[in-house]
Formats: C-alpha cells, sequence, structure tokens
C-alpha cells in the first residue's frame, strides 16, 4: 500500500509543478520573446522556475510505465490488461489531438497540431500493450537501452519532404513543418525517447514488491547512481546531451546554469538521469510518509489526467480574462500558431505575478480533484473513469 501512496505523492507532486510552467508560458511578461534556459538573457530565478519543471514530464512518464506494471499485476489478466492498454493508448492520442490541443492554443481552426506527453503517452500504452508477453525485466532493459543509446542516433537525417523525414521526426526528434495549407504540426515530443522511460518504468515496477525498507533503499540507490552517471558524463562532456556545459561563464552562477542546461526536446541520456534521480530521491524522502503535505499532493496523484485537462483550460481562461483586464481588446488577442491568445503588443505579468497565479489555480482544483477522486472510488462499477 505504501508503495501506491507514494506513486500518488510523486505523481501529484510533479503535476503541481507542471502548472507553475504552463503558467509561465501562458503569461509571463517575457514567454514569447525570452528562452528561460538561454544563459545570454535569462536570470537564474527564471532558469530555476523553467529548471524545477523539468522534473514533470520524465517522473510523469516513468510513473505512467510503473502503474502499468502495477496495474498488470492487479488485474491479473494479461489479455484483458493488453486490450485495455491499447485502448487507453488510442484515447490518449485522440484527447491529445483534440482537448488538449484546444486546451492549449485556444485555436478553433486547428491551424496547429503539437504532439506532447499526453499523445506520447499514448503510443507508449500502445506499444507496451504488444510488448507486454515479455518479462517485465526485458521490457525494462528495452526501455533502458533506448534511453542510454538514443543520443548516438543525433545526428542522423533524411531527406526534408520525404516519408522518411517525418517519420523520423515524429519518432526521434524536435520538428517543426509547416504544410502548404499553411497548417502547423509540431513534434514536441518525440515518441522513442519518450517511450525508453515508459518501459524503463514498467519494469521498476518489478522491484516495488518487496518490503518498506528495501525499497526505500532502491530508490535511494537508483536516484544516487542516476545522478552519478548525470555528474560523471557532464563534467567532462563525454555523451548525453547534443549541448556541451561551458565553465566559462560571466558569473558561477552561470556556470552552474550552464551544467544543469541539459536537453529535454529529446530527453537526453542526461536529462533523464538527472530529473528521475531527483524523483527518486524524492521517493525515497517521502515513502511511506503521511502528513498534511503527502496527503495533498496524493489527491492530485490519484486524478492526475484529469488535473491535467482542467488545469490548461483553467489557465488558458484566466489569461484572456488577464489581457482583457490589462486593456486590450478581443480584437487585439492573438490566436494564430503559438500565439496562445496574447496580443502581439506584449501583456503578461512578472515572475512573482506567475508563482502567485500558479498557487492560486492549484489550490482552486483541490477541491474539484478531491471530489473526482472520492467519486471514482464510489464508483468502481462505472467502466468509463479509468479512461480518466
Amino acid at each position: 500500500m505504501n508503495r501506491l501512496t507514494s506513486i500518488d505523492f510523486l505523481r501529484g507532486f510533479v503535476m503541481v509543478i507542471m502548472a507553475l510552467d504552463h503558467t509561465r508560458d501562458l503569461m509571463h511578461v517575457d514567454a514569447l520573446t525570452q528562452d528561460p534556459t538561454n544563459l545570454a538573457t535569462t536570470t537564474p530565478m527564471l532558469f530555476f522556475t523553467r529548471w524545477i519543471t523539468h522534473l514533470c514530464a520524465p517522473t510523469f512518464v516513468f510513473l505512467s510505465g510503473v502503474s502499468a506494471f502495477l496495474s498488470f499485476q492487479n488485474q491479473n489478466n494479461p489479455d484483458e490488461s493488453r486490450r485495455f492498454m491499447l485502448k487507453r493508448g488510442l484515447w490518449l492520442i485522440f484527447l491529445e489531438f483534440t482537448v488538449v490541443n484546444f486546451g492549449i492554443w485556444f485555436d478553433v481552426s486547428f491551424g496547429i497540431l503539437m504532439s506532447q506527453v499526453i499523445g506520447t503517452i499514448g503510443f507508449g500504452f500502445i506499444v507496451l500493450s504488444l510488448l507486454s508477453r515479455f518479462s517485465p525485466k526485458t521490457i525494462g532493459l528495452i526501455g533502458l537501452t533506448i534511453i542510454f543509446g538514443h543520443n548516438l542516433l543525433a545526428n542522423v537525417n533524411f531527406p526534408p519532404g520525404t516519408a522518411l523525414h517525418y517519420i523520423w521526426g515524429y519518432l526521434f526528434r524536435l520538428s517543426f513543418w509547416q504544410f502548404p495549407s499553411k497548417f502547423i504540426f509540431f513534434v514536441n515530443y518525440p515518441v522513442i525517447p519518450w517511450l525508453g522511460i515508459l518501459l524503463a518504468g514498467f519494469g521498476f515496477g518489478l522491484y516495488l514488491r518487496v518490503p518498506d525498507a528495501q525499497r526505500r533503499k532502491l530508490f535511494l540507490q537508483v536516484g544516487l547512481a542516476a545522478l552519478s552517471v548525470f555528474v560523471l558524463l557532464r563534467t567532462f562532456n563525454l555523451y548525453g546531451d547534443t549541448q556541451p556545459w561551458n565553465y566559462a561563464q560571466k558569473h558561477w552562477t552561470y556556470s552552474i546554469l550552464s551544467f544543469m542546461n541539459v536537453n529535454k526536446y529529446p530527453p537526453s541520456l542526461l536529462f533523464v538521469c538527472a530529473t528521475l534521480g531527483v524523483s527518486l530521491l524524492l521517493l525515497y524522502f517521502f515513502d511511506g510518509k503521511t502528513n498534511r503535505f503527502t496527503q495533498t499532493m496524493r489527491v492530485y496523484g490519484k486524478v492526475p489526467l484529469f488535473y491535467y485537462l482542467i488545469h490548461w483550460y483553467v489557465l488558458h481562461c484566466l489569461l484572456l480574462v488577464l489581457m482583457l483586464f490589462q486593456g486590450f481588446q478581443w480584437s487585439e488577442l492573438n490566436f494564430e500558431p503559438f500565439g496562445f491568445g496574447r496580443p502581439k503588443t506584449g501583456g503578461g505579468v512578472g515572475l512573482l505575478g506567475v508563482y502567485v497565479i500558479w498557487l492560486s489555480v492549484v489550490a482552486a482544483l483541490y477541491p474539484l480533484c478531491a471530489w473526482y477522486s472520492r467519486y471514482k472510488a464510489a464508483h468502481p462499477e462505472q467502466w468509463w473513469w479509468r479512461y480518466l
């Protein structure tokens, strides 16, 4: 039971800080013009605000794999579990390109579609439904092979406009395609690198069926090992990221930022080691703990997809209210690709305002998440809740 509540805690924790990144994306005054990881223009606080949210996607994907393993074990019906995994994967891909994309862009013409984390998890579930006839150890090893090996393919390219160019982009690399009709397809989360994380999580689930003390020791050992790999490879710029770090910065603080500035799109080996290493240490510290903080995070963690979908719409509606409150007219709001409804001539709030809005939204969503969590628990006969 502690194992399950620990997973709920960590998933809820990263979902909460995920909303910080999306609040910054939508409402920060410089969000449309400045990359928070660009060391030439960022500040340490802005960089930290972006970096801490790096924990979200890899942890969420990894725990999706862990939860899939636990679901297979609890169901004790492999064929039914495979069918459910396949259907859930297809459902998540459908949600990605409909409900999620509209929540992100508020573009009724759907002039841009972005493939990101929900669709990537859906793809992973489909693959997992096919691979689940293999042992969890084998599946986990396949995942680790992808995580450690996909950086070797970073410089592989195919001629633009060919089928292989589009397939390779969707599978392996950050891709942006604008078609003659002006329709844009943006691959933000290439599926194979993230598939490796999900499969590794599935294999990791096998080792959680141990007494509490052994499980906490496992979290500590694997977390420290991942961080050690990160530090070793990053220190000497040996392998695992396309962006070497550089000690020669304008201040020692920025040298540290350069060291931590690893590539998320696609998730490099060093990105995965750093983020999952931190997340596993969080599991070590909070596994089995019951207090107000852990109980609060578990509420969000029990209904992750519900929370994810709702928070985009709440944040985006708040953005439009903010723009109108700041004096912009509806006609000035830009709903073109990458516009989010922000006017082209400014608007937004400072970083402190971002934090205030983020905490307010998270707090406002708590009662709704708690209600839905109770509803799910009280109505196990309703099959549809398993898809939300």
